[in-house]
């Protein structure tokens, strides 16, 4: 059975659901993945982004994204200003990405005391998205489930870890996809959940040795 957002389409801040609305929604998911509101932000477009963004306004709407707002949210075509006056420092310029979905952000988010962070991300339209790319690893994820995310070394017992801590909390999970940039390098980890994994089990998890970080992308947070 179809979704009824397939007919009218998501509630939004037009006028695209693909270049307005998945815009915002690829900005607030690199927010939530990176855990804060970014310091200082680089935004690449590409493609259809680069080529028809601003007058969609898709430019204001990855910004508004990273200051935490929704696609509904009346404040994206000020973004810009309330980013000036909330201290984020952005640039957005245009970039040929090989390969890339035509509708593909780039963003690369700063802040003080923390690792930076490059995320690649693209619409599909009805203001859906799927993340490509993180740190160069390929991946993919909508962030339309409870997604628990683990950066890890890319050594054996890995998946074993983390699915035993799940299992200990009563954590179904729904799906698993691992992904490495190469074998014994840095691995990447998505796990879609049916409930949300609590703050707990996240911090036993980036305890273990060899896992990097660990990020939990709660859909109803």
């Amino acid at each position: 059975m179809g979704n009824i957002f397939d007919i009218l389409g998501p509630v939004m801040v037009g006028p695209s659901s693909s270049h307005t609305a998945g815009a915002a929604r690829i900005g607030l998911i690199a927010r939530q993945l990176y855990g804060r509101r970014p310091d200082k932000a680089v935004v690449y477009l590409h493609g259809s982004f680069a080529a028809t963004g601003k007058g969609h306004g898709t430019d204001k709407a990855l910004i508004a994204g990273l200051l935490g707002m929704k696609p509904d949210d009346l404040r994206i075509p000020d973004s810009f200003e309330i980013a000036r006056e909330e201290g984020m420092e952005f640039t957005i310029e245009p970039k040929d990405i090989r390969d890339a979905h035509p509708n593909t952000a780039q963003i690369i988010m700063e802040a003080e005391g923390i690792k930076p962070m490059k995320i690649q991300a693209f619409s599909i339209g009805g203001g859906r998205i799927r993340v490509s790319k993180m740190d160069g690893i390929d991946v993919n994820f909508s962030g339309e489930s409870n997604t628990l995310i683990v950066r890890n070394e890319d050594r054996p017992g890995r998946i074993t870890e983390v699915s035993a801590a799940l299992s200990k909390d009563n954590i179904n999970i729904a799906t698993m996809q691992v992904f490495r940039d190469k074998r014994g390098g840095f691995a990447v980890m998505v796990v879609e959940t049916d409930q949300v994994v609590p703050e707990e089990t996240i911090e036993v998890l980036e305890g273990k040795d060899g896992i990097i970080k660990v990020t939990f992308l709660n859909v109803n947070g």
